[in-house]
């Protein structure tokens, strides 16, 4: 039996083979699709880990934006301010007024008259400020009395150096008239474009800083000396870093917003005041307008400043508003306190920061959100608040067609007159600047287009930032925006050529973006 055994066994020797050969091969098999699967899992895991973080530093680095507009704007407005003393045109036809009513009555009469009450001529918002309050009151009671002669205005803030005015009362009222609207526009500008800059500014370094964790987490880590925490030093003031992800660089970059808030701003102030002379030069302040013509003057006003057409708009450039020339960029540097020496050099990381931010603001992009942000802005100011405090228009909807249904039926609500218009704008100037509570800042952060934008600078050109990039010491051709492409010795032209096809990244990164803006409105 036992040599039938071994017969049988021997015969059938080959099939025992082939057997186990195909259950190893079944487990080895297997255990390929298992670890297949289980690698599938963890880099599922790991993306949507990497997601989730790249969104939470996206979100906090909004919210950065946000407060950071709110810190440096009063610093705008303050310039602002006191580049279209408004207040001081309203003293002085304050002190005209209480001149004019001491030479009608007697002074005996003058002692006896009450001076005209607060309360009584102001709207309900003109109670943040004592300094607001007093001016807007000043306005309205300036243009009412003017035309009844029902009571003196009160004169002693007007005091002053005691010296006349060589500007009769109409050059005086068109004065106000042409700088109370300047400064409101030139704020809203400002605020705009500050807005945008910050977004840009901060997103560009949050993305090179991504990128630094990236791949300080990926780098392999030294385990001949046993286990190590690996701290990621985000305040090293080494600038040779390859992202820019150097404190000391940072500083100087974000400084340059210095030249908007000190220069820029003051430049804007002449286009709008040209723009505004020319649609209000010959409106008088007593004439009774509806908030429909007010709101096509308005539109006029901004045709002229930032294009009429979608072509003007395209080629309106705002780069010499928000940055310095090339030229100025040590003078910046040093008047912001960035550096003591009056010539400070710029380093190839600071280079390569501000040469990106200004072919962002020169893209069809940026132009696009920035009118975007002005219409809510335009909106908010004219449709909201002079609508409510000059026309007595009750905010009856939030809804963007219902209040353009109040607008274009304001002849049925009726006119005012062109000075309590004025009198908000006054008021309005310093709720535009203002560095807490800003409605404005709420309004213009509420467009979908600029967490779009935001989003886009956020999240292309990860192939630029190559850790063995050298800006200094290879060449380098322009892509398609005009960006500096540095390429590795012995690059070839077809390589570039390559390149090529892909350097409109961030404008079909942007048109998916407003892509899916749309769609969202769809539904």
């Amino acid at each position: 039996m036992i040599q039938g055994t071994r017969r049988w066994f021997r015969r059938n020797r080959t099939n025992f083979a082939i057997g186990a050969g195909v259950l190893g091969a079944g487990y080895l098999a297997g255990q390929y699709v298992i670890g297949k699967i289980g690698e599938a899992r963890q880099r599922m895991s790991d993306e949507r880990i990497a997601k989730e973080n790249l969104r939470r530093r996206f979100e906090q680095n909004q919210e950065d934006c946000t407060f950071t507009v709110l810190a440096i704007l009063p610093t705008a407005t303050e310039n602002i301010l006191d580049a279209i003393p408004v207040e001081q045109v309203l003293e002085e036809l304050q002190r005209q007024k209480a001149e004019r009513v001491a030479r009608s009555v007697g002074p005996s009469e003058i002692a006896s008259s009450a001076p005209p009450s607060v309360a009584d001529t102001t709207e309900d918002d003109g109670r943040s400020s004592s300094m607001q309050t007093d001016s807007f009151v000043h306005a309205s009671q300036v243009v009412t009395e003017g035309e009844s002669s029902s009571g003196p205005v009160e004169g002693n803030a007007a005091a002053g150096d005691g010296k006349k005015s060589k500007k009769s009362k109409a050059q005086l009222w068109n004065e106000m008239k042409i700088s109370s609207i300047t400064r409101a526009f030139t704020l809203i500008y400002t605020l705009c474009l500050l807005t945008l800059l910050t977004r840009i500014q901060l997103n560009l370094l949050g993305r090179r800083n991504y990128l630094a964790s990236v791949v300080s987490l990926a780098a392999p880590q030294p385990t001949s000396e046993g286990s190590r925490i690996n701290l990621e030093n985000n305040d090293d003031d080494n600038c040779e870093q390859a992202y820019g992800n150097d404190f000391e660089t940072n500083r100087r970059y974000l400084s340059l917003s210095w030249w908007l808030l000190h220069k820029g701003c003051i430049d804007l102030i002449e286009k709008v005041r040209a723009a505004v002379k020319d649609v209000f030069g010959l409106l008088n302040p007593r004439e009774e307008i509806t908030l429909e013509k007010l709101s096509e003057l308005t539109l006029e006003v901004r045709k002229r400043v930032e294009g009429a057409t979608e072509e003007e708009r395209r080629t309106c450039k705002w780069l010499t508003y928000l940055l310095p020339p090339p030229s100025r960029e040590s003078y910046v540097l040093h008047e912001s306190g960035m550096s003591s020496t009056p010539s400070p050099s710029t380093t190839a990381s600071l280079r390569r920061l501000i040469d990106e931010t200004s072919d962002l603001i020169d893209s069809p992009a940026f132009t696009h959100v920035l009118t975007q942000l002005l219409d809510a802005a335009f909106s908010h100011l004219v449709d909201v608040k002079i609508s409510a405090l000059a026309y007595k228009i009750p905010p009856i909807s939030e809804n963007p067609a219902r209040v353009q249904e109040l607008v274009g039926s304001a002849e049925v609500q009726g006119k005012a007159k062109v000075a309590n218009s004025l009198a908000v704008f006054c008021r309005q100037a310093h709720g535009i600047g203002s560095g807490a509570n800003n409605e404005y800042l709420a309004a213009v952060e509420g467009v979908r287009g600029l967490e779009a934008f935001a989003a886009v600078v956020y999240s292309s050109n990860f192939e630029f930032e190559s850790p063995d990039v050298s800006p200094g010491s290879r060449p380098a051709t322009a892509d398609g925006l005009g960006r500096t492409v540095v390429l590795e010795e012995g690059t070839s032209t077809d390589m570039v050529q390559g390149a090529d096809k892909v350097d409109d990244e961030f404008e079909s990164a942007w048109g998916k973006a407003v892509a899916k803006e749309d769609d969202g409105k769809d539904v």
